[in-house]
């Protein structure tokens, strides 16, 4: 296991610029330069309202640990220029003992950013890349930043040189260019924040959310995939289409987002294993879909990448308001698989859990990710090499006796006849049916249907995944999706001070578990409800499907501002 994380080893860097300026390069590079010598982190990015081009922020936390969350501030701050920058002064929490990095051609810092009392280093770096032909100021900002964090500066090249050097930039004048920055650095002894070395193993994977969760399906068994793309769901589809044709599967555009999961759907109904990606705009157009997934008992599964709402909202920032619309969106008594990855690297993990059990119970499962989760990019250790999950849909076998599609049995699955098998032929639609598929409007029929649908989720056994718990005590976190990542690192914070807490993030939200999260709380006096939603659904959520103890402190603001480990550690503080 991962040394547990601290934030005293951790170290912040905010890179900011106008339109092709570079700073989500320089903010990629360095986060792959760090992983390539062992250090882990993530670096998430934050632009302007245009469609394309426009002002850019990147901002990068590493440490010698896992890292799943930003900090509570950033200890640097390098600005390529301050245009726009009032756009992202929100976003870029500096101190006292935080360092402004730029160019004084450029100009002041805005108000906001002085106000905060960092320090003040002004290097001209326009001018130190003017000193190389085809210097840019961003590499010098990555020879400068090199130097303060101790990283070596071979590894720096290697990577960059390897990813603009393809672009037809000149290798030697690359490597000039950060020695240029790196020099000029020199004289900064007092500024530098180098992070401790890393031993052993310095082999990185480089991923964001959407893409562990593209493979996670792979490993999961999907081989077909239709899809409309969506802001921040669209890399997703990216990452896997060229992926899916390497295993004998396809990936379709559709002309909107219901074809996408009808499209899903009949694939599935065709025996292939399907998904679809798209958010909350999206997934309000397929719930008529999934009502139809659930009446004829069809896997799918649909990865809503949230973004803020309503109706177009914030498409490049996260949230988790469509809770409520993944759980209760859809219309009638609909049973369905919620789930929700509790980190970048969990992507992987739960939407191929999520493609396993909607194939084992036949039903569609909504994986929620978010702009977080999904696009933020990580350095982290290999996620385990699993091998790809065997396929758990029940098959009918070939038989002379008539086929009954909705039988009802002891689990509430019955077998699913692949279409054009001899003596397998059934309706499935959106009508209520009987035992045979015939439709039916029979009272009976539709209790017995109703229970079939719903008790097959609640007979299964989920086992221990439905959530992730760390530590022990009195007082115990609940959070989900991404706030878990700042959650982590508060209650750690809160145990080191001596707080007894633990953590509990759940990944399985429908069917809900009250006997399990019943023996996590036991001896839990205490609650702090942790989401990132304006109206509280997590907490809603909670009071309808749970016990919970009397005394409950609630987190809650929405996007577009991330939680961070402080805002959570000064509510635990009301009970020390």
């Amino acid at each position: 296991m991962s040394a547990p994380f601290s934030s005293t080893d951790a170290i912040a860097i905010a890179i900011m610029g106008s339109g092709g300026a570079g700073a989500i390069t320089a903010g990629g590079l360095l986060l792959e330069a760090a992983g390539r010598v062992g250090w882990q982190g993530l670096m998430t990015r934050s632009v302007g309202p245009q469609i394309r081009g426009g002002e850019a922020l990147a901002m990068v936390r590493l440490a010698t640990s896992p890292v799943s969350a930003h900090g509570d501030r950033f200890h640097i701050l390098l600005a390529l220029d301050w245009e726009n920058a009032e756009r992202f002064v929100d976003e870029v929490p500096l101190d006292a003992d935080s360092l402004i990095i730029s160019d004084p051609a450029a100009g002041d810092p805005p108000a906001t950013l002085r106000a905060s009392g960092a320090r003040l280093l002004p290097l001209p770096l326009d001018r130190l890349a003017e000193s190389v032909p085809e210097g840019r100021a961003n590499i010098v900002a990555l020879g400068v930043l090199a130097r303060l964090l101790a990283l070596p500066l071979e590894s720096l090249e290697t990577v960059v040189v390897r990813a603009l050097a393809r672009k037809g930039v000149n290798a030697a004048y690359l490597r000039q260019t950060l020695a240029v920055g790196h020099d000029a650095a020199a004289g900064c002894n007092g500024f530098q924040r180098p992070l401790p070395p890393v031993s052993g193993d310095s082999g990185r994977w480089l991923l964001t959310g959407n893409e562990a969760a593209a493979l996670g399906a792979l490993r999961g068994g999907v081989r077909f995939a239709a899809v409309y793309p969506i802001t921040p769901a669209t890399d997703l589809a990216e990452w896997l289409a060229p992926r899916l044709e390497q295993v004998g599967g396809h990936l379709i555009q559709a002309e909107d987002e219901i074809a996408a999961l009808n499209m899903a759907l009949g694939a599935s109904y065709g025996g292939v294993p399907a998904l679809t990606s798209t958010s909350g705009p999206g997934l309000a157009l397929m719930t008529e879909t999934l009502g139809l997934a659930v009446a004829a008992e069809i896997p799918v599964v649909v990865v809503n990448v949230m973004r803020g709402g309503p109706s177009t909202g914030i498409p490049t920032k996260s949230e988790q308001s469509d809770l409520n619309i993944a759980l209760y969106g859809l219309h009638g008594d609909a049973p369905h698989l919620v789930l929700a990855p509790t980190s970048v690297s969990d992507c992987l993990f739960t939407t191929q859990w999520a493609v396993q059990l909607a194939e084992t119970l036949q039903c569609p499962a909504i994986v929620l990710s978010d702009q977080f989760l999904g696009q933020t990019q990580v350095a982290c250790e290999p996620p385990p090499a699993a091998k790809p999950t065997a396929s758990t849909r029940v098959i009918a076998s070939v038989g002379g006796e008539r086929y009954h599609r909705y039988a009802l049995t002891p689990s509430g699955v019955s077998p699913m006849a692949i279409p054009g098998v001899p003596g397998r032929q059934y309706t499935a639609d959106g009508l209520e049916h009987n035992p045979h598929g015939t439709p039916s409007s029979r009272a009976a029929d539709h209790q017995a249907q109703l229970d079939k649908r719903r008790d097959k989720l609640l007979r299964y056994d989920y086992g221990a995944a439905w959530a992730e718990v760390e530590g022990e005590g009195e007082i115990a976190v609940l959070t989900w999706g991404s706030a878990a990542g700042p959650v982590r690192e508060a209650a750690a914070r809160a145990r080191a001070q001596g707080l007894a807490v633990k953590a509990i993030a759940l990944r399985l939200l429908a069917p809900a578990q009250p006997a399990r999260l019943a023996t996590l709380l036991s001896g839990v006096r205490r609650v702090l409800v942790v989401e990132q939603s304006h109206s509280q659904q997590f907490l809603g959520y909670l009071r309808a499907h749970y016990a919970l103890p009397a005394d409950i402190l609630i987190l809650n603001q929405p996007g577009p501002l991330p939680i961070r480990p402080a805002g959570v550690l000064a509510q635990l503080s009301q009970w020390k």
